[in-house]
């Protein structure tokens, strides 16, 4: 049975579940969850459940599960990708975790905390700072994006170099299924060597799987240095050969390696009119090290740099003499994201090569702007340590919106292209979501796709959880 809109029955159900305030099915009640954080995407959805509690997501998938009515699960919507917003108008409910937000657990002596899915990032990193702990997933959206978010997306950001994915950080989860049952995967083991590690099937999964209501991740010893560099360099040749030098002479201390192109800091200028680039040049580097206090980081870090830069490696360099100017550089490298949002509708790419191939990604994706899109600028930055490159196209400023975006599609089928000409991934991060759906699903072999129905069809066989994301519907499946 498809629900195509909600009787007074069965909200009152739903009432029944999570009480008044936790049902929206009014637009001003349901607007803020109905569209993205960048402007690209807005939804549609039959109503807004807000529960507050574990219970109560398993009482309301119990009786979307009967309906057989559509769950869009929602953490933070800072997604990128259409993942957690029914862009089609399908007929389905949005689930918002946003009142499960309580920290549970932190255990100081074992490095481990537990969380509610819906607890926002950027609060579990200040509360384990609080226990001379760190926590390492580190993102732009970490003021607003949710834990449970993060393992539904495999969230990646700065610090991937050094602590890996989410998927590396989560030691647990605790999730509700399709029918309303509760599976719990808490245990704050490192080892567990016991069957199956089903947390895996659901990190990644961007809600098509189950609800992820709890999080168990890993902490680490909070470091008691950090130092902070900007570099410029001549070409992103010479910024993977800095990098591969920094491994080996810096080691395992890297916390983050990341590169600009120079055509980025107008965008970060549009945020913030005073933004500088410290040593202008063709290509930027922000490059971090972090360690215990018995280690002379500022040395080591002076002394790799004055060898780059005596090499030529390096044209210039600036290493960070306060916390404050630390904050100035990165906020160069967050502010350009912004200000891409601000500067309109644009392509957006999350692309992965291996680091060797990075100048060869980009040297191509350039070319091919160039030749086949004359007037759109192409913006070259990311995540270099782990390959991660956010090649994003601007349009000229006086195309109109729905040209642009006919164009820009274009745009992003060519850069895909190049990118798999490599051998890399359209998703380093960022998810498949909505708008990746198509490319995602035709990219992959018979015998994978198989394997990805029989998954979907066992943990939700009358396809509710999150339709429409990552994965064709149910019954197109091979």
């Amino acid at each position: 049975m498809t629900v195509h809109r909600l009787s007074p029955e069965i909200l009152s159900a739903m009432e029944g579940a999570v009480g008044r305030n936790g049902i929206a099915v009014e637009p001003a009640g349901m607007a803020k969850y109905l569209g993205d954080w960048a402007g690209d995407y807005q939804g549609d959805a039959l109503a807004v459940l807000r529960p507050g509690s574990v219970a109560e997501v398993q009482a309301l998938m119990r009786l979307c599960n009967e309906l057989g009515l559509g769950v869009v699960p929602q953490g933070g919507n800072t997604g990128l990708v259409s993942g957690a917003i029914d862009s089609k108008g399908g007929g389905l409910v949005v689930l918002s975790l946003e009142r499960l937000n309580a920290i549970r657990q932190i255990d100081a002596d074992n490095f481990t905390l537990r969380a509610d899915a819906g607890c926002v990032l950027q609060t579990i990193k200040d509360a384990c700072e609080a226990r001379d702990c760190l926590f390492p997933l580190a993102l732009g959206a970490q003021g607003s994006c949710q834990i449970g978010g993060n393992a539904a997306t495999n969230a990646g950001g700065v610090n991937v170099l050094r602590y890996g994915m989410a998927r590396d950080l989560i030691l647990g989860l605790e999730v509700v299924l399709a029918d309303g049952e509760l599976w719990s995967g808490f245990s704050g083991l490192r080892k567990n060597n016991s069957g199956y590690d089903l947390k895996q099937l659901f990190i990644g999964s961007e809600g098509t799987l189950g609800i992820i209501t709890g999080v168990e991740v890993k902490l680490f010893p909070k470091p008691a240095k950090t130092e902070t560099a900007y570099l410029g360099l001549a070409s992103f040749e010479a910024a993977v050969t800095l990098f591969n030098r920094a491994r080996r002479d810096c080691s395992d201390l890297i916390s983050a390696f990341e590169i600009i192109g120079a055509e980025c800091i107008e965008l970060a200028r549009l945020v913030d009119p005073t933004t500088r680039a410290p040593v202008p040049a063709p290509v930027q580097v922000l490059i971090e090290l972090s360690s215990s206090a018995a280690i002379d980081l500022n040395g080591l870090l002076a002394g790799f740099l004055g060898d780059a830069v005596e090499s030529g490696l390096v044209t210039d360099a600036v290493l960070a003499a306060s916390t404050a100017q630390a904050r100035r550089f990165w906020a160069i490298r967050e502010g350009l994201v912004e200000g891409q949002a601000k500067r309109g509708y644009h392509v957006r790419t999350d692309l992965s090569v291996k680091i060797s191939d990075i100048p060869a990604l980009i040297k191509q994706a350039r070319r091919f702007v160039a030749n086949d899109h004359p007037g759109w600028l192409p913006l070259a930055y990311g995540h270099a340590g782990d390959g991660n490159i956010h090649f994003n196209v601007l349009p000229p400023a006086e195309l109109a919106g729905h040209e642009a975006r006919a164009r820009g599609a274009e745009v992003v089928a060519g850069l895909y292209e190049i990118a798999a000409g490599l051998g890399g991934s359209i998703s380093a991060e960022h998810g498949i979501g909505r708008s990746r759906r198509k490319e995602f699903w035709a990219g992959l072999s018979p015998t994978h796709r198989r394997m990805v129905a029989a998954l979907k069809n066992a943990l939700d066989p009358k396809g509710l959880m999150n339709p429409g994301c990552l994965l064709p519907p149910t019954e197109t499946f091979p």
